[in-house]
Parts: C-alpha cells; structure tokens; sequence
C-alpha cells in the first residue's frame, strides 16, 4: 500500500511517501496550494492512504480540520500518527549528515510515517 504522510502546518506542509515498511522525505508545499498539489501527487504516486501528523491543543483542531477537507477532497482514508518532537528530531537527524534545514518539513513528515509504519503495517 502506498502511504503520504503530511506534516501539517499553516504556512508550509512537509510530505513523505512510503511503500512498504520505509518512509523518504517527498518535497514541501505551500500550504495555500494544498489541494492542487496533493491531488496531483495522489494521482501520481498512486496513493492509497494519508497519515497525518497531530500534535495537542489549538493545533490539533486545526489538523482535524485539515483531515476532514482531505477526505472530502482527495476521498481518501486518512489516518492520525502523533508528530510531537518530530520537528526536533528531524533537526537533529538533518545536522548529523550535513542536509540543510529548508526539508525539515519532509523529513518530518518521513519521521511521522515511520512510526505509523512501525506501529501499523
């Protein structure tokens, strides 16, 4: 099954794909260009599920609200994986092989999906 993770946020969306049992960062979108952007990369990549990452309090309401547009948009399942410290986590990651910090957002994202995957598939 193929799987995009997305690492919500207001300005940007970080994405990350999974076919099988390993996540890779995808590309970062803007977050005004969101429906267009995921529906093409949907189509491309034949994607079957979304994970969305969720954290606590006014954010989380936010992200429910993003998942039920996806749905409604794309009409595909999505699904919630905890994202809390995945920002930092990916910071770190991003500093010991040397990557620059604009594909924080994907490399989030690819954290979000390995731990759905780890827990789920």
């Amino acid at each position: 099954m193929k799987i995009l993770a997305i690492d919500f946020g207001e300005r940007k969306m970080g994405l990350a794909v999974s076919e099988g049992f390993l996540s890779e960062p995808l590309k970062i979108i803007k977050a005004q260009d969101w429906e267009k952007e995921l529906s093409d990369i949907c189509q491309k990549e034949k994607i079957e599920k979304i994970v969305l990452g969720i954290t606590e309090g006014e954010m989380a309401k936010k992200q429910r609200a993003f998942a039920r547009a996806l749905k409604k948009s794309l009409g595909l399942p999505v699904d919630f994986q905890s994202e809390v410290l995945t920002s930092k986590e990916a910071i770190a990651k991003m500093k010991m092989i040397g990557k620059r910090m604009k594909d924080e957002d994907a490399v989030a994202a690819a954290l979000i999906l390995q731990s759905y995957l780890e827990k789920n598939v």
